[in-house]
């Protein structure tokens, strides 16, 4: 299993998030979920398998953490999208400003009387 299978999950995004907070034991992150224990453990199983999450025996304990670097193709991915920008050029919004500058100016002289009516609401 690779990273983009594992993150498909929501229980497995979910413990991964969880995760990258602070390490955590199999019974603590189970009493933090509405599934079983063994279920948990799967989801950690197939973490593990996609290098997501180290396991480390502790004495009779297994303790979770998160493998930063087996996000790394995620990231790789996501950025290869480039940095989101307008979807307009800066320039482009600067000649529709002085548009809309231009024809509000130009009704106003074409018709003075909706001026004066809307200077007096606003008044």
């Amino acid at each position: 299993m690779d990273a983009f299978e594992a993150l498909a999950d929501p229980v497995r995004r979910s413990l991964l998030q969880r995760l990258a907070a602070s390490p955590a034991r199999v019974v603590d992150l189970a009493a933090e979920y509405p599934i079983s224990r063994p279920a948990i453990s799967k989801h950690l199983r197939l973490l593990t398998e996609a290098d997501l999450v180290q396991a480390t025996t502790q004495g009779r304990e297994r303790h979770y953490a998160l493998i930063h670097a087996g996000l790394e193709p995620v990231h790789a991915y996501l950025d290869g999208f480039g940095t989101a920008g307008p979807p307009i050029p800066e320039h482009a919004l600067d000649g529709l400003d002085l548009e809309v500058r231009r024809t509000t100016r130009d009704r106003a002289a074409e018709h003075p009387d909706h001026r004066r009516d809307d200077e007096e609401h606003t008044a």
